[in-house]
């Protein structure tokens, strides 16, 4: 009976043995081999890749303007349309009345939303300093005061307006309130990205990156590269030049991981040396 029992412990044993090695024999399967594109840098000065930095961002920051201008320009309309200024055909009366400022409003958070999205996205390509506070903040959370323009004057409106009655004024400050709400969460960057932390990762020899992403690996294997086939490499300032705002996190963690057990192994030799030392 023992016997039996050991036998069949065995045999388990053997069977997840042979799971594992299939799985682990599957997963080498499915790895991709990487086909490498070398991209040269231009940047020879910090002033370059910096000037190539703004021009990478350039057409983001032109277009999320255009968007907050248009965002300006439906909240006006929305405030003619509330007040009775500018009245149509079908505006004089409700449903149509209501339906007029509060398309205008609608159309007035998605500018202002896309709007905020590529102010951000021209912000992590061109990043403010740090070190100028003022700059910094102002520049990471530009949408959100253009939030409060779009929404705050509507606001006011509506609740100064002497025409429209009490449940109107509370249903337009309820919309404008919660349209207000969402565009600043939106607007908000909640991981900025600074230029002393783009300009440290300048230097570095080699990297990888994918012509799509937003970032830079320092590791061709990266677990973010394989599903990627096509890689560019080169250095992290021609990784910066092409559009790639930092270093992958999980690149960095490895890094930082492998400096630490560097600086370890260095130490035990250290170590040993001065104790031979000793002893002799």
């Amino acid at each position: 009976m023992a016997d039996n029992k050991k036998n069949d412990a065995a045999k388990e044993a053997a069977k997840k043995a042979l799971e594992a090695a299939a799985a682990k024999k599957s997963t080498e399967k499915k790895k991709i081999e990487h086909t490498y594109t070398q991209v040269g840098q231009e940047s020879t000065s910090k002033e370059e890749l910096l000037s190539a930095m703004r021009k990478n961002a350039l057409p983001y920051r032109i277009f999320a303007v255009i968007l907050w201008v248009l965002a300006i320009g439906f909240e006006v309309f929305a405030i003619l349309f509330f007040t009775h200024t500018l009245e149509l055909s079908f505006t004089t009366e409700n449903p149509g009345w209501t339906i007029s400022w509060a398309v205008c409003l609608g159309l007035d958070l998605v500018c202002v939303i896309i709007g905020s999205l590529l102010w951000k996205k021209g912000n992590h390509l061109d990043p403010a300093p740090a070190k100028n506070k003022a700059r910094f903040w102002i520049q990471n959370n530009f949408g959100v005061i253009v939030s409060v323009l779009a929404f705050a004057p509507f606001i006011i409106f509506a609740l100064t307006d002497k025409k429209a009655n009490k449940q109107s004024k509370i249903i337009a400050v309820i919309a404008a309130a919660v349209a207000l709400v969402i565009a600043g969460l939106v607007s908000v960057d909640w991981n900025p990205v600074s230029q002393e932390e783009v300009l440290a990762n300048a230097d570095i020899n080699t990297v990888y990156w994918t012509a799509s992403g937003t970032v830079y690996h320092a590791y061709d294997d990266c677990q973010h590269l394989n599903h990627t086939v096509e890689l560019l490499t080169g250095t992290s300032t021609a990784a910066i030049e092409n559009g790639k705002t930092r270093l992958c996190k999980t690149c960095e963690a490895r890094v930082a991981k492998e400096a630490e057990q560097l600086v370890e192994n260095v130490t035990d030799k250290t170590n040993e040396t001065e104790a031979l030392k000793i002893s002799e």
